[in-house]
């Protein structure tokens, strides 16, 4: 069993799909539109094969999302090395994204940082 994409509603698609683009080498494909409905969606590929659908139709509800809730936490992408980690993660905080813990070797011996991506979306970088 292996995991085909992860899905997520948000309000801005179009800058979105550029988040993932600009700073996690996201590929899309052309965009969904089912007009019925009026849902609109990107599938964004990544290098591994992993894939991110982002979402959007009318009269979503816009909840808080509190850091530390049940539920679906954080999506965590792999940079590759201790260095790609902390310039990423100093490209975020430039940009204007929080940063909620900066790079460190974490108490199970992980390399991460961890940031307050687009629409409040937490995202976890490790080496």
């Amino acid at each position: 069993m292996e995991i085909d994409h992860i899905a997520m509603y948000v309000n801005d698609l179009e800058a979105t799909r550029q988040f993932f683009e600009k700073y996690f080498g996201a590929t899309s494909n052309n965009a969904y539109h089912n007009k019925s409905i009026d849902f609109r969606s990107y599938f964004l590929s990544f290098d591994d094969g992993v894939r991110l659908e982002i979402m959007n139709k009318p009269d979503m509800q816009n909840m808080d999302k509190l850091l530390s809730r049940t539920g679906y936490a954080h999506l965590a992408f792999r940079a590759g090395s201790k260095e790609l980690v902390n310039e990423l993660t100093n490209r975020l905080k430039r940009d204007g994204y929080e940063v909620i813990s900066d790079p460190r070797i974490t108490g199970d011996g992980y390399y991460e940082s961890c940031i307050v991506g687009i629409e409040g979306n937490q995202i976890e970088i490790t080496a």
